[in-house]
């Protein structure tokens, strides 16, 4: 995708898989909009992930204006979601990239992606080499994530904020500073 600024990304969802991938497309040099439903990530996305846009996807107008701005768009929300208006997002022969996992079929209107020449591709994890060229990267950089460090006595809590969607952005269990007798 290139290093620089004319590179114009969108990253929706601002989870675990999320924030990585603003950190990421960032750090190589491009322009990164954080795409959600609502405002009650935009301080987060643009304070904390320092990215240059928040777009909120259930205001008609703020995506009318965004249309046809992206070269790509990281998809990471894992519940079903209507595609329609984020494939408008993308300029001519940008690329649609899910990672995120929603258990429902997605579906896409054939004239956006034929009109567009525009491309939905999915990942789920690259192989060794890539891995590795992301760690080189990411060290490289200097980069870090954002994590919450938990006791084993805080894990029954922890499942509990997960499934309440309260984690920023991953929780790490510290099995070895816990006291497990």
């Amino acid at each position: 995708m290139g290093s620089n600024k004319n590179v114009q990304g969108g990253i929706m969802g601002l989870g675990g898989v999320g924030h990585l991938g603003v950190k990421i497309a960032k750090a190589m040099g491009h322009h990164v909009t954080v795409i959600s439903s609502s405002n009650k990530e935009r301080k987060e996305a643009m304070e904390d992930l320092n990215a240059d846009v928040f777009l909120v996807s259930t205001d008609e107008d703020e995506m009318r204006k965004a249309a046809n701005s992206l070269d790509y768009i990281l998809d990471t929300v894992p519940v079903f979601h209507p595609l329609q208006s984020y494939l408008s997002l993308l300029k001519t022969q940008g690329k649609f990239i899910l990672v995120g996992a929603p258990q429902q079929p997605l579906e896409i209107q054939a004239g956006v992606m034929i009109a567009g020449n525009k491309t939905v591709t999915g990942s789920f994890i690259g192989s060794m080499k890539d891995v590795q060229e992301l760690l080189d990267f990411w060290a490289g950089k200097g980069m870090t994530t954002m994590i919450e460090v938990v006791k084993m006595s805080y894990v029954n809590k922890a499942f509990e904020r997960m499934e309440k969607n309260d984690v920023r952005y991953r929780f790490v269990l510290d099995v070895a500073g816990s006291n497990l007798e």
